[in-house]
């Protein structure tokens, strides 16, 4: 298939699982689920974990926040490489006036990596909260119209191999900045 043509498709797919005004009690829902992917949230929470908390919680909001800001990084030059445009719409004016690029979502991305992390690091509830909680936030930003289906696929995927990796360098982080840790 040509590219012009999945690029349309992925757009009218898009266009399809976007909500509309009609649709005001689940636009409110998806805008939560949208906005609980927020980096600036999940820094500030891991951060107060890992200053609060001692022992296993100590060590994984480190390495989470680690993941977190390591991807923010990977995904940014990702975007500035790329720099395909949002979708057109109203919705998430921050997103759109901070950040114009949409491919991978840095939202999809940040979920999934989080999820993995939650899945492999334990504990089982917190594995499976964060599983069921990164799919919706990832098409919750397809729902407001601030990405493209491809640009969750593409951010999922990345989350996921950046979770893998930082789980297979955990060990190395620990050993390297015990401070941390």
């Amino acid at each position: 298939m040509e590219l012009r043509a999945l690029v349309k498709l992925d757009a009218d797919l898009s266009q399809r699982f976007r909500l509309d005004s009609s649709q005001a009690f689940l636009k409110k829902i998806a805008a939560f689920l949208a906005h609980s992917g927020d980096s600036w949230f999940w820094a500030i929470g891991l951060g107060a974990l890992w200053l609060f908390k001692q022992g296993d919680w100590h060590t994984k909001s480190a390495l989470m926040l680690t993941g977190v800001v390591g991807l923010a990084l990977a995904v940014f030059a990702i975007k500035f490489s790329i720099r395909r445009r949002r979708p057109e719409g109203e919705w998430g004016a921050i997103y759109r006036n901070t950040d114009p690029h949409s491919f991978p979502s840095g939202h999809a991305a940040r979920a999934f990596m989080l999820a993995t992390l939650a899945l492999i690091t334990g504990p089982p509830w917190f594995g499976a909260a964060l599983l069921v909680w990164a799919p919706l936030v990832s098409l919750a930003r397809v729902a407001m119209g601030v990405h493209y289906l491809s640009d969750v696929i593409a951010g999922m995927i990345v989350g996921l191999a950046a979770g893998l990796f930082m789980a297979w360098i955990s060990p190395a982080l620990f050993a390297w900045f015990p401070f941390l840790f």
